[in-house]
């Protein structure tokens, strides 16, 4: 295995919705903007995972962050 080969992450829903939630929580990105604004922020070359996991389940790029991570959970309420 040389220096630079990174073990690569399996992009399951599970993680990419995941990912989105943090992102949100942290106000990096919005609710409503759509899911390719994701791609900012997963390598390139994972992108393509991202995208055919997505397609599986069914999610379209132009759909919003919210349809992805779907409603959240409050502790405080």
């Amino acid at each position: 295995m040389s220096v630079n080969t990174l073990p690569s992450i399996r992009y399951s829903l599970d993680v990419i919705q995941d990912e989105a939630r943090q992102l949100v929580e942290k106000g990096v990105i919005s609710r409503q903007q759509p899911i390719y604004t994701l791609c900012q922020y997963i390598p390139p070359r994972e992108w393509v995972c991202v995208e055919c996991e997505l397609e599986k389940c069914d999610f379209l790029l132009r759909d919003r962050i919210a349809d992805l991570i779907g409603r959240e959970e409050w502790d405080n309420d």
